[in-house]
C-alpha cells in the first residue's frame, strides 16, 4: 500500500532514531514491510530498529535492518525480528561492535541458504562463538580487544554458505579459533581464505550435496511425480546432543537435512529423492490411527509395517524407485544377534522390512516368511490401509516376542533406515497430551488476503567484490518510480529547434522502416518475371549476345524485432556546463533523447527510457520515463521534460535492473544503451575500482542473458575506465554539443 503523509509520519515517530539519512528510503521500507508482515510484525520491526539505533553505530545498521528484516521475517517467521534486534544489541555490548554492520549484511543470504528459523538461530550462535572465541583481553578475563578476524569471517560468509553446511562452517571456524587465537595476522589470513590451511580445512569440510543447491530440482521432482507444491524446512544433523534429528512433515512443511553425503554408490540428491518420495507416499496413503491402546513395541512395529506399505505402493506406481530403496535400506544379517544376550526387536523388524521390499532377501525364518506372505496377500487385494497393516504388526509382535525384548541392551546394527521420517503424522489421540503437537493456523481476513502492495518496495541486487571474487548478496536497495512530469512544450520546442536535423534523420528512418515485402532480383527461378531484366535479356538475344538467364524475381518479408532500453545517468555531475557550451550536459542529453525518442517512435521499435542516480547503496533511484508499452505521447514527453539531476552514479545496480526488465521482452535483438558523463562512483565507496569492477561484472551478466550493452560516454577522460567496463562496446563524444546529432545516428547504426 501507499502511505499518506500522516500515516508515514506516525510510523516514523515509532522509529526513535533521529538520523535524517533514514527519511529518504523510509517510505519504501515501510511499503515493503507492510506487504510482507502483519501489523504486529511492522510494530516489532520499528521497535527493533529503535533498539539498534541506540547502539551508537550510526544510521547504516538501522537502514540495513529495515531493508533486510521484512524478507527474513516473511520467510522464517516474525519471531526472527526480535531475535535479530536482541542479537545486535548483545553484540554492541561486546568489543566486537564494529562488526555489527557486516553481521546484518549477511542475514539475508543466511536466511535464504538455511531456510529455517532453527538453523538461522544456530548461525547467529556461530557468529557469537567466533567473536567471543577470538576477542582478547589485556587484563583479567573480560575481553577488551575486538576479534581481529570476525569482520573478515562475516565478509566471507555468503561464499561459505554456498560451499559448506552449517555444521561444516562451525568446524571450519572452530579450527581457526583454536589454532590462530594468538596470531592475529594469521587469523585474518585464515578467515579471509588466503592461507593454505584455511582452504585445506574448508575442502575437508566441503562434502555431500547441500540442500540449498538442489532445492529447485527437488521442488520440480515433487510436482512432477507427486503433484505436490511443498515447503521445505532444512535442519542440521550436527546440532543435536541428545538425539539425532529425523525427517518429518506437518502442516508447516517438510523437514529435511541441510546436507546429504553420497553413500553406497547413491548420490546425495538421490538420497533426498528417496526421503521425499517416502514422505510424499505417507501424505498420499497414510491415514492417522488412534495410538492410545498400542504398547511401545506395537507402535514401533506398526510404523515399520506402514513405512513398508507406502514404499510398496510407491514402487508399484514408480518401479524405478525399487533399486534406489534396496540400495539405501540396510540388510541385517540373519542369526548375527544372540537373543539371549541382546534385545532383537529392532533387528527382527529391520529384517522384515527389507524382506517385504526385496523378494530375493534370502531369509529363512518361518515367522518372517509367513508375515511377508501375509503382507503380499494384503497388497494383492488393493492398497491396504494403515489400520490393516497395524493389525498385522500387532500379530507379528505377539508371535515373535522374546524374553529379552525388554532388555536395555538393544541391537541397532543395520536397523536404521535413515531416509524414513519419524511417523508422527501416523498417530492421533483420544486425549491430548505432551506427545501431541498442535498447530494453530492464524486466521486471515479476506481483506488481508486480497490486500496487495500498491507501492513498489525496494528491489535488492547483489554487488560484485573484485577483491574476494564473490557477490555481496542483497547489497544494493533500488527504488523504482515514475518520473514526475514537466512542461510538454519544452520537448516540442526542442523538436522545432532541431527540425533540420529531424528532416535528415527522417530520410534515414524511411530506409530503416520495416517493409512487408522486399524484392530479390536476378533469380533464375522465382515467383514472377522481372520485366526490366527480361527486356534487357531479349535485346541481348536479338543482338547476338548471351542473355542473362536471371530474369525472375522473388520476394521475402522484412521486419525489425528489436527491444531497446535507454538508461540515463542523472547524477549531479550532469548539471555542469562543459567547456565551449552554453547548456548543461543534462539539457544537451534531454535534446538528444528527445530526437532519439522521436526517431524510434517512427520506427515502432520496442523502446523504454529510464534515469538513475544513487545516494549510497541504500538508495539507488531508478525513474521510469517511458515504458515499453507506452507510445511516444505527451505523457512520456512530460516526464522527459521534467528530468532533474542529483547525487551519485552507482551504475551496476541500475544496469542489472534495466537488464531484468529488458530480458522479459520478446525480441530477437535486445539493446541496452547507457548515456553517462563519468565513471561509476558513490559517496560510501572509497575504492575507485570497486564500482567500476561491479559495473563490468553487470555488463558480463547482461551479455550472458543475450543483452547487448553499449555506452555513450560524454567524459573526455573516459578512455581511462570505460573500456574496463564495456570492452569495445562504447563511444566517447568529446564535443557534447553534437550529442543530439550523434545519438540517433548511433542508435540506427546499432540496429540496422
Amino acid at each position: 500500500m501507499s502511505f499518506s503523509d500522516e500515516e508515514l509520519a506516525e510510523l516514523r515517530s515509532m522509529l526513535t532514531c533521529g538520523f535524517e539519512q533514514l527519511d529518504v528510503a523510509f517510505a519504501g521500507c515501510m511499503e515493503d514491510a507492510h506487504a510482507r508482515l502483519s501489523p504486529q510484525g511492522v510494530k516489532a520491526l520499528l521497535e527493533g530498529g529503535s533498539l539498534i539505533g541506540m547502539i551508537g553505530r550510526g544510521y547504516e545498521p538501522v537502514q540495513v535492518y529495515l531493508e533486510e528484516m521484512p524478507h527474513i521475517a516473511q520467510s522464517l517467521g516474525e519471531d526472527t525480528i526480535e531475535i535479530v534486534s536482541k542479537a545486535v544489541w548483545t553484540m554492541s555490548r561486546t568489543p566486537n561492535g564494529k562488526s555489527i554492520l557486516a553481521f546484518l549484511q549477511t542475514l539475508g543470504e543466511a536466511s535464504r541458504r538455511l531456510g529455517s528459523q532453527d538453523l538461522f538461530k544456530a548461525y547467529i550462535q556461530i557468529v557469537f562463538d567466533m567473536g567471543d572465541g577470538t576477542a582478547r583481553s589485556v587484563h583479567g578475563k573480560i575481553p577488551t580487544i575486538p576479534s581481529p578476524g570476525l569482520t573478515d569471517f562475516l565478509t566471507q560468509m555468503p561464499y561459505l554458505l554456498s560451499q559448506l553446511s552449517l555444521d561444516g562452517i562451525r568446524n571450519w571456524m572452530e579450527y581457526g579459533v583454536k589454532y590462530y587465537f594468538t596470531h592475529p595476522e594469521r587469523q585474518i589470513d585464515y578467515f579471509t581464505l588466503q592461507s593454505a590451511d584455511s582452504k585445506a580445512i574448508m575442502h575437508r569440510e566441503r562434502h555431500g550435496t547441500l540442500f540449498a543447491d538442489v532445492e529447485r530440482k527437488l521442488n520440480l521432482y515433487m510436482k512432477a511425480l507427486w503433484e505436490e507444491k511443498t515447503f521445505f524446512i532444512p535442519y542440521s544433523e550436527g546440532y543435536s546432543e541428545l538425539r539425532k534429528p529425523l525427517p518429518y512433515f506437518d502442516e508447516l512443511g517438510l523437514r529435511v537435512p541441510d546436507v546429504y553425503d553420497d553413500r553406497d554408490g547413491v548420490r546425495g540428491i538421490d538420497r533426498y529423492r528417496a526421503m521425499l518420495g517416502h514422505m510424499a507416499a505417507h501424505r498420499r496413503w497414510t491415514v492417522a490411527i488412534f495410538a492410545d491402546n498400542f504398547s511401545p513395541f506395537q507402535r514401533v512395529a506398526a510404523e515399520v509395517f506402514e513405512d513398508t506399505r507406502v514404499e510398496y505402493l510407491m514402487m508399484r506406481a514408480y518401479p524405478g524407485m525399487r533399486d534406489l530403496y534396496k540400495k539405501l535400506h540396510p540388510k541385517p544379517v540373519e542369526g548375527s544377534v544372540d537373543p539371549d544376550k541382546e534385545s532383537t526387536i529392532m533387528h527382527r523388524l529391520a529384517m522384515l522390512s527389507y524382506a517385504m521390499l526385496d523378494e530375493n532377501h534370502g531369509y529363512e525364518n518361518k515367522d518372517l516368511l509367513e508375515f511377508v506372505q501375509k503382507f503380499y496377500d494384503l497388497m494383492d487385494k488393493g492398497e491396504g490401509s494403515t489400520q490393516e497393516v497395524a493389525t498385522l504388526a500387532i500379530q507379528y509382535i505377539a508371535r515373535t516376542r522374546r524374553q529379552n525384548d525388554s532388555s536395555a541392551n538393544v541391537c541397532f546394527t543395520d536397523t536404521e533406515v535413515d531416509y524414513r521420517d519419524d511417523n508422527r503424522h501416523m498417530w492421533k489421540y483420544y486425549e491430548l497430551g505432551d506427545e501431541e503437537e498442535m498447530f494453530d493456523e492464524p486466521d486471515r481476513t479476506k481483506a488481508e488476503e486480497e490486500d496487495e502492495a500498491v507501492g513498489l518496495p525496494p528491489r535488492h541486487y547483489p554487488e560484485w567484490d573484485y577483491h574476494t571474487k564473490t557477490y555481496r548478496p542483497d547489497w544494493v536497495s533500488l527504488y523504482e518510480s515514475l518520473h514526475p512530469p514537466g512542461d510538454v512544450q519544452l520537448i516540442e520546442d526542442i523538436l522545432t529547434k532541431h527540425s533540420a536535423l529531424a528532416k535528415r534523420l527522417k530520410q534515414i528512418l524511411d530506409m530503416l522502416k520495416p517493409q512487408q515485402h522486399v524484392r530479390i532480383r536476378y533469380q533464375e527461378e522465382g515467383t514472377e518475371l522481372d520485366l526490366d531484366v527480361a527486356i534487357r535479356a531479349l535485346i541481348d538475344l536479338k543482338a547476338g549476345s548471351m542473355p542473362d538467364p536471371r530474369v525472375n524475381m522473388s520476394h521475402r518479408t522484412d521486419g525489425r524485432d528489436i527491444a531497446v532500453s535507454l538508461l540515463l545517468d542523472l547524477s549531479q555531475s550532469v548539471n555542469e556546463i562543459p567547456n565551449g557550451s552554453t547548456q548543461t550536459i543534462l539539457e544537451i542529453s534531454q535534446e538528444a533523447v528527445t530526437l532519439l525518442g522521436w526517431a524510434i517512435g517512427h520506427l515502432d521499435d520496442d523502446f523504454a527510457i529510464a534515469g538513475f542516480s544513487s545516494n549510497t547503496r541504500h538508495e539507488v533511484r531508478y525513474q521510469h520515463i517511458k515504458g515499453f508499452t507506452e507510445d511516444w505521447n505527451d505523457e512520456v514527453k512530460g516526464r522527459l521534460a521534467g528530468i532533474e539531476a542529483g547525487y551519485s552514479t552507482r551504475m551496476g545496480a541500475a544496469l542489472r535492473h534495466a537488464g531484468h526488465t529488458l530480458s522479459a521482452r520478446k525480441a530477437d535483438k535486445k539493446l541496452l544503451l547507457v548515456l553517462t558523463d563519468g565513471e561509476p562512483a558513490d559517496i560510501d565507496v572509497d575504492d575507485e575500482q570497486h564500482l567500476i569492477q561491479d559495473a563490468r561484472k553487470a555488463v558480463q551478466e547482461l551479455d550472458q542473458d543475450g543483452i547487448y550493452t553499449y555506452c555513450i560516454n560524454l567524459d573526455p577522460k573516459a578512455d581511462e575506465y570505460v573500456g574496463d567496463i564495456f570492452g569495445n562496446q562504447f563511444t566517447v563524444i568529446d564535443n557534447v554539443d553534437r550529442l543530439p546529432e550523434k545519438l540517433p545516428q548511433l542508435f540506427m547504426s546499432l540496429t540496422k
